[in-house]
């Protein structure tokens, strides 16, 4: 009697969705959360870098105006360069 309970609680274990099936299926889940946070880490520091580096470098700041907002500087003089005609560049571009 006492083998045939043993039998069936190892059965209940092994074969049971409350059992080791569950067990496993957490410890997939956390691994992926693991991968998912060092991912999240990585990113965090390349943002936090960029951050110390606005808040700290005027360059900085002013490379991403330019990159980002078309902005220029009040020293700096803007020269935007248009061609006559578009035909023209076309059939410049096949001699």
């Amino acid at each position: 009697m006492l083998a045939i309970a043993g039998l069936a609680l190892q059965g209940q274990l092994w074969l049971s969705d409350s059992g080791f099936r569950k067990t496993r299926n957490l410890r997939d889940a956390v691994q992926e959360q693991l991968e998912q946070n060092e991912q999240l880490q990585s990113r965090n520091l390349a943002l936090e870098a960029e951050v110390v580096n606005l808040k700290n470098g005027r360059a900085a700041a002013e490379e991403r105006a330019r990159t980002d907002l078309g902005m220029i500087g009040k020293s700096e003089t803007f020269y935007q360069v248009v061609p006559a005609s578009g035909d023209r560049l076309v059939a410049d571009a096949k001699h």
